[in-house]
């Protein structure tokens, strides 16, 4: 699940368990059962310990070439790269964890600047290596950890295997999907992409809508005909997963949800299926406000629906609910 917004994230994967709080979240993460860092697309997400290897393996080469223009404007070549992970991997030997200043101070110390974007990019691309990930919560930060100290060994896979792997999980978790939206979402080059699909195609059926082939497992679970609400983090997988959103967000309302298209997405109302506003929160100290923002006002039905949808959120934060 893609994992920029760090409490976002952890919604993400709390809406999906059922009667799950943060505090289970995070004794997830800090246990190296579910770990954070930069797999599909290069963009952060949080993915099962036991998939990060196979899934980097896969999805790393693509991101890294990808990246070089990025390098030059940095001044930041393979020697200098290959230095930064070696100052990291002396840094976290023996199972240390370190902030993300501690990181770059260890840089620093070693004649390597960090200023600007410098000290983000040397660690994206550390752990598109493979060398580091995110590991425990010191406060609200993640700490870093050498991944192969940090996740427990688990069984490799060959390059087909991994290639079959990504693509079931994508359709059979995501469905009713299009080929085109997989690729997106994958960051792997169309061919390895297709290459993937082909080989768990018969696992799938489809369906045809507006002449646009859709992809779902047989077995899928359709919705029942009655008010349902969600209060979703603003990068959940509902809509970030997809390449094409206009089955759930009417292009007008885009706006609204994605300002300026500046890749940063509010916290959405979702209605029968569709998003239909968006949501705020306030943490206090003993509560926790929640203020929707719909796109037109909502029916009674659907406004109780909301108020159950944010009374899940504040239990999944162990705090009562203020609706506003």
């Amino acid at each position: 699940m893609q994992g920029q917004d760090f409490p976002g994230v952890k919604w993400s994967i709390g809406l999906r368990l059922p009667n799950a709080t943060e505090v289970d979240i995070n004794r997830a993460l800090d246990g190296g059962k579910i770990v954070r860092t930069w797999p599909m697309r290069g963009t952060l997400h949080i993915v099962a310990a036991a998939d990060v290897r196979w899934i980097l393996s896969l999805t790393s080469p693509k991101n890294i070439a990808g990246s070089l223009r990025r390098r030059e404007a940095l001044e930041l070549d393979d020697k200098t790269l290959g230095r930064c992970r070696e100052v990291f991997a002396k840094t976290l030997h023996g199972g240390k964890q370190q902030s993300r200043e501690d990181m770059y101070s260890a840089l620093e110390n070693a004649g390597i600047s960090t200023a600007g974007q410098r000290g983000y990019h040397i660690l994206w691309n550390a752990a598109l290596h493979g060398l580091i990930c995110f590991a425990a919560t010191t406060g609200k930060e993640q700490t870093f950890a050498l991944l192969d100290e940090w996740i427990a060994p688990a069984r490799e896979k060959t390059r087909d295997e991994a290639l079959a792997e990504l693509a079931l999980r994508y359709f059979s978790s995501r469905g009713p999907v299009t080929l085109q939206d997989y690729i997106w979402w994958s960051g792997l080059s169309a061919g390895d992409a297709r290459a993937g699909f082909e080989s768990i195609k018969s696992d799938l059926v489809q369906e045809t809508v507006n002449k646009q082939i859709y992809w779902m497992p047989p077995d899928i679970i359709l919705p029942e005909n009655q008010a349902s609400a969600f209060a979703l983090p603003g990068f959940d997988e509902y809509l970030l997963g997809y390449k094409d959103r206009s089955a759930v967000l009417d292009r007008e309302h885009a706006e609204k949800v994605c300002p300026g298209s500046n890749g940063m997405f509010a916290s959405t109302i979702v209605i029968n299926g569709r998003v239909a506003g968006t949501w705020r929160r306030s943490i206090k100290k003993n509560s926790i406000n929640i203020i929707p923002q719909p796109f037109t006002a909502l029916r009674k039905a659907e406004r109780r629906a909301f108020n159950e949808a944010a009374e899940r959120y504040a239990a999944f934060m162990s705090l009562p609910a203020v609706l506003s």
